[in-house]
């Protein structure tokens, strides 16, 4: 079966020429105008990765988000435009996966979705029939199961997105040792794939958030400026 995308945004140039690239791909595509049209239409016809602008008529790309992962945890991509910073970084702690600054290559486009849509695979592969998960990591508090896609922290439940799980993993595998900003984004979305520092970086704080929100005292995941990040627990 084909992966399924939505792409929503309410320039109907975009929804067309990007919509005709992805089936041209091979792609199951369904377009949406606006945020509310989107959220109406997901609830009906679930879809493996959505495509969302920020900017858009009666309900926005952020409160979809918000309302999306109230949820699941649904893969998504932002298209933002280029102006938009303060909103690229607010989206992606909300939860998105990725961003994409307009005007945008359609080929990047293509290759970002691959790559989510490749780890989540690798996920949803690893948990079919799996009985015991030999690459499940227990630090501490810590326990993730990549097979499940599972983290827990004390017991709770971490509602992760598949970018926050692979970003976790990579650092919680090897903790004390320090992993730089490149390392992450190969960890994360694979070699070859240009991403910006600061989406690794909003990432992370976006993952001490959901930590935080169970335990306020959370601190596993440290910051050495001008080097990376590094997992303290043994």
């Amino acid at each position: 079966m084909p992966y399924s995308i939505a792409l929503v945004d309410d320039d109907r140039n975009i929804l067309t020429s990007v919509s005709m690239t992805l089936e041209a791909e091979g792609f199951k595509v369904t377009t949406y105008k606006d945020g509310a049209e989107a959220l109406s239409g997901l609830e009906r016809a679930p879809v493996d990765l959505a495509v969302l602008d920020i900017k858009m008529p009666r309900m926005d790309g952020m409160e979809l988000l918000g309302r999306l992962r109230q949820k699941s945890n649904l893969p998504v991509i932002f298209l933002t435009s280029k102006d938009d910073e303060i909103d690229e970084v607010l989206g992606l702690r909300m939860g998105a996966d990725d961003y994409i600054t307009k005007p945008f290559s359609q080929r990047l486009l293509i290759e970002r979705i691959r790559s989510i849509l490749r780890r989540q695979e690798v996920v949803n592969a690893a948990g079919a029939g799996a009985t015991e998960d030999k690459d499940a990591i227990h630090r501490g508090d810590l326990v993730m199961e990549p097979s499940r896609h599972l983290c827990t922290w004390g017991g709770q439940p971490v509602n992760l997105t598949v970018t926050e799980f692979m970003l976790l993993y990579a650092l919680a595998r090897r903790p004390g040792h320090v992993k730089s900003r490149d390392q992450l984004i190969d960890a994360a979305y694979g070699e070859h794939i240009y991403v910006d520092d600061r989406t690794i970086d909003s990432h992370i704080k976006r993952l001490r958030k959901k930590f935080r929100d169970i335990d306020s005292d959370f601190a596993e995941i440290e910051t050495l400026y001008g080097v990376g990040y590094r997992y303290r627990g043994t």
